[in-house]
């Protein structure tokens, strides 16, 4: 251990985070989470360990970087961002199949119920995660589900313990409906996607306009749920901070100083089209905060005009974007493909001072795939478009990268989904 980093490793905070372990290239090779950085992250420069995975991992750490979060599962989620953007190669090699978990919830069952997997399949069922570790989140979803009862095994309409205890929503004794049912569990599954406070303000209206109606039974549910969340916080689960310390995301630092912006972008907005030979044409608009995905935030478009022509498509779908001046505008956005997009679209960015860049991947959306990005710089009274190729391995890359497999994920799903219901037709 150097010098510097026994310095540093006397900051370190007894608070929750996520740290990155680097090697002398600056290379993150382990992402982890601690729920108090300064005992855990400490551990590893013992001299008494005795894994010898741990051990090799420990002979290559050069330096550590940490982000605080306000809460475990703050970092829970901030870890399994991390990882899946920057793959670092000791998660891979110290990670057992096991220790991977998903939330998985079957909306299309007429009586959907909610359990954990280590393998999502392709059924259509709702995933969420990845998480790299199964009891915090076993232990969010008990307290959870005290606020929007569900069930943990396929529906036989039997009475249970858990009817008495009011863990299930009670279809079984006729206290709800499957619809009504579907209702919470979708509230539920924008909770674990982290659109928190949205919930709270759509719960809080809804329950202002129930008792307006004098619809008490309903209100008094709606109140349970609202002050049920605004508890929640404090006891172990996610935290309503807005913005995470960005002071260690080397990624959005970096794109300050390459793209000669004010400040870090928090919000970067990515878009992508998705159709086959002009049918079916969709596009998605995902967003990452901080430099993590915020899915609360995603949207879907349908493209009014149906055509094979990606720079017309994409036009429209950011004049659609800009009207929407009650989604925050984004510091940056990030669009997939080269010159011809951005130059459908930059008189309408120029025009708000949006700043944008383009991802020319011509057509591959390989993980592995070269990091090429547009920046249109004016000079004089024309534009130039500058061409940059990334190094796979820069903090830059893996960030663009996961926001244009996230954009592609999104818009790809999306069009699947249309398609298969024109096909049903």
């Amino acid at each position: 251990m150097t010098s510097e980093l026994e310095a540093k490793l006397k900051t370190l905070p007894a608070s929750p985070g996520v740290y990155f372990h680097k090697n002398r290239d600056g290379e993150i090779i382990y992402v982890g989470k601690a729920a108090v950085l300064k005992n855990r992250v400490r551990q590893y420069f013992h001299k008494d360990l005795k894994d010898p995975k741990t051990e090799a991992l420990k002979a290559e750490i050069y330096d550590t970087d940490w982000i605080v979060v306000d809460t475990e599962m703050d970092a829970l989620f901030l870890e399994s961002e991390m990882i899946k953007r920057y793959l670092p190669k000791w998660n891979i090699l110290l990670r057992d199949d096991k220790t991977v978990s998903y939330v998985r919830i079957d909306m299309k069952s007429e009586v959907p119920y909610v359990s954990m997997t280590r393998q999502p399949l392709d059924d259509q069922a709702t995933y969420v995660g990845p998480f790299y570790a199964k009891l915090p989140v076993e232990k969010a979803l008990r307290i959870l589900r005290k606020i929007f009862p569900y069930y943990t095994k396929p529906f036989d309409g039997k009475k249970s313990l858990d009817t008495d205890l009011g863990l299930t929503p009670g279809i079984e004794v006729l206290k709800v409906t499957p619809t009504e049912y579907k209702k919470n569990l979708r509230k539920l599954i924008r909770y674990l996607e982290g659109g928190r406070e949205k919930l709270l303000k759509e719960l809080e209206k809804e329950m202002r306009a129930a008792a307006a109606t004098e619809d008490f039974e309903k209100a008094a549910e709606l109140r349970n749920q609202y002050f049920g969340l605004k508890e929640l916080k404090k006891k172990i689960v996610f935290s309503d901070k807005e913005f995470l310390d960005i002071s260690s995301d080397q990624a959005l630092l970096a794109l300050q100083k390459l793209l000669r912006l004010d400040a870090p972008p928090r919000r970067i907005e990515g878009y992508d089209i998705s159709h086959v030979q002009g049918t079916d044409v969709v596009a998605s608009m995902v967003v990452f905060t901080n430099g993590a995905s915020d899915r609360s935030e995603y949207r879907k478009f349908k493209l009014r005009k149906q055509q094979n022509n990606d720079f017309e498509s994409m036009r429209e779908v950011l004049t659609r974007r800009l009207k929407h001046e009650e989604w925050p505008y984004p510091d940056l956005i990030v669009l997939d493909g080269g010159i011809p997009q951005l130059s459908a679209v930059y008189d309408l960015l120029a025009e708000k001072h949006l700043p944008a860049i383009g991802r020319d991947k011509s057509g591959d959306h390989a993980r592995n795939a070269a990091v090429k990005i547009i920046i249109p710089r004016p000079v004089d009274a024309k534009i130039e478009y500058e061409t940059i190729s990334l190094n796979s391995h820069s903090h830059i890359a893996k960030l663009i990268a996961r926001i244009d497999e996230e954009s592609h994920r999104f818009a790809i799903t999306y069009h699947r989904l249309l398609r298969s219901k024109s096909l049903l037709k």
